[in-house]
């Protein structure tokens, strides 16, 4: 038998159950397009939340994301998929060992 889930464990049950939810009516309006810009979208509050709470390293962390992003996408199309595939490998395993979903 399992304990019941604390307040804190519902809430991020709530959350993910959300986040899983408003994605699928992302994917179904606009395709992966519209799955894009719903993460986008979550990622740009969380990010204002961590400026708010005093974190603003997370601007400086977003932006090396992006630029390293960039770079993947400038190697693919000069004809070397290598570090994009391996950015994808390595974000899939990354998501399903520590993403609250998928």
């Amino acid at each position: 038998m399992t304990r019941p889930l604390s307040s804190i464990e519902r809430s991020i049950q709530g959350r993910n159950s959300w986040l899983q939810e408003e994605e699928r009516k992302a994917i179904e309006s606009r395709g992966e397009t519209g799955r894009m810009e719903f993460w986008l979208r979550v990622t740009r509050t969380e990010i204002t939340r961590e400026v708010k709470a005093g974190r603003s390293d997370v601007l400086t962390a977003f932006t090396l994301v992006c630029r390293l992003f960039k770079l993947v996408l400038e190697k693919r199309q000069a004809g070397d998929p290598r570090l994009f595939d391996h950015l994808m490998k390595y974000a899939d395993t990354v998501l399903k060992q520590h993403g609250p979903h998928h």
